[in-house]
């Protein structure tokens, strides 16, 4: 078979597996094909130990991926598919202890999460995510936050990306 005929073979079945399954993107995300829009609400900071970064961080964050790996249009409120939220916990605690001292301290972020998708209700949720990263304890918190939270936050928005998005 000619090169070409195989190359027409597989987009005439991408196409197809797409049309009837939904909307797929390269990050593997499995969007209906009704769903044209997303709404990312402000995450605020409801934290003990507040961050003044944070919120906006997160919230641009989660809005960055929603733009960049979707087709879906951002909107300020009432999307097809709507995040929404709030910043539950942010703290630092010793994890690795040698002798009386702490060799290494965690700093861990906690964001709860309610999806709601207007196509499809059975796939709305609400739920925590959490991830933390580990710094010496010889360092001060002050000179790694920015760094940390930054590696941090990408985590997070992957996880509630996948937990939204994608259905392996």
């Amino acid at each position: 078979m000619k090169h070409w005929v195989k190359i027409a073979i597989l987009v005439l079945s991408l196409a197809f597996f797409g049309h009837s399954c939904g909307i797929y993107s390269f990050s593997g995300a499995s969007i209906p094909a009704e769903a044209k829009t997303v709404s990312v609400d402000y995450f605020p900071n409801h934290a003990q130990l507040v961050n003044p970064m944070l919120s906006n961080n997160l919230t641009n964050a989660l809005r960055d991926a929603m733009t960049n790996q979707t087709t879906l249009d951002m909107v300020e409120a009432g999307g097809d598919l709507t995040f929404e939220g709030e910043i539950t916990d942010y703290r630092t605690n010793p994890v690795a202890i040698t002798g009386q001292t702490a060799a290494m301290n965690r700093l861990t972020i906690t964001v709860k999460v309610r999806f709601s998708n207007r196509i499809d209700d059975s796939k709305d949720f609400e739920q925590s995510f959490s991830r933390y990263e580990d710094y010496p304890s010889n360092q001060d918190l002050n000179s790694v936050q920015e760094s940390l939270t930054a590696t941090i936050i990408d985590q997070l928005v992957e996880d509630i990306f996948n937990k939204a998005l994608v259905n392996w």
